[in-house]
């Protein structure tokens, strides 16, 4: 794969991981293009995706060691859904990274998602147990590729009437349990014998946290702003061209 190849996807990853644009969309987009990329499964996937998860808790390490039992609970609540689709259809999830056949159709769903986003009216309910399911259903849909994982949480938050930044907050929050399980899932279906270059992942590994811990101050900042139209208008272009592609 090469250093270069792997610096890239991460600083993907990283920087996308965040934006209601999808980060997977992304990876295996560009995957697609690099000429003779191979990789066991979707380990390296996996393995940044476990990247911006520490630049997660290390972005919110102050408040992580706030958060209450109940908050922690929905959390687990939100982690259900994401986990039963995950076990039961690993091998069709996995086959979809490894094609990017319907990748514009996905990102067009994406784009409708920070479309409806934008137009929805700012409520001001906390997370509970029941809008913390049912965000954890968002999540699980957005396994698919391109289907965006923060856009989709996102949406499911705000139109349950859960003000924006918490909203957020809690779609961030709740990529951290499901990161880590598929990384536990991952690693142990391939193990140390898995067949890849460990400086390459390395590299991409530290590419992934350093433009993600850079991009979420960012990316909050424009989201609690209302600028997700913006984001709707590039997945409605990105996914135009991939299917011109």
């Amino acid at each position: 794969m090469g250093f270069i190849s792997s610096i890239f996807l991460g600083i993907i990853q990283g920087l996308t991981e965040f934006l209601p644009v999808s980060s997977s969309g992304h990876l295996v987009l560009a995957q697609s293009l690099i000429p003779g990329f191979r990789q066991p499964g979707i380990l390296f996937d996996v393995i940044l995706h476990f990247a911006t998860l520490f630049a997660v808790l290390f972005y919110f390490r102050k408040g992580i060691f706030k958060l209450g039992l109940g908050y922690l609970w929905y959390l687990a609540v939100g982690t259900v859904p994401a986990v039963v689709i995950g076990f039961l259809f690993k091998d069709a999830i996995e086959g979809m990274f490894q094609s990017a056949k319907f990748l514009g159709f996905e990102f067009m769903i994406s784009g409708l998602i920070n479309l409806a986003i934008y137009k929805i009216k700012p409520g001001k309910k906390a997370v509970n147990a029941k809008n913390s399911f049912l965000t954890g259903i968002a999540q699980a849909v957005a396994i698919i590729p391109a289907i965006s994982r923060s856009g989709s949480t996102i949406f499911s938050g705000v139109a349950q009437g859960i003000e924006p930044k918490k909203a957020v907050e809690f779609s961030f929050l709740l990529s951290v349990p499901a990161i880590l399980g598929a990384n536990i899932l991952e690693i142990a279906s391939h193990g140390p014998g898995g067949g890849f270059v460990v400086s390459d992942y390395l590299v991409g590994f530290v590419a992934a946290f350093a433009s993600g811990f850079f991009a979420i101050g960012l990316v909050l900042k424009l989201l609690l702003n209302r600028k997700f139209k913006f984001f709707a208008y590039y997945c409605f272009i990105l996914g135009a061209i991939t299917l011109l592609i």
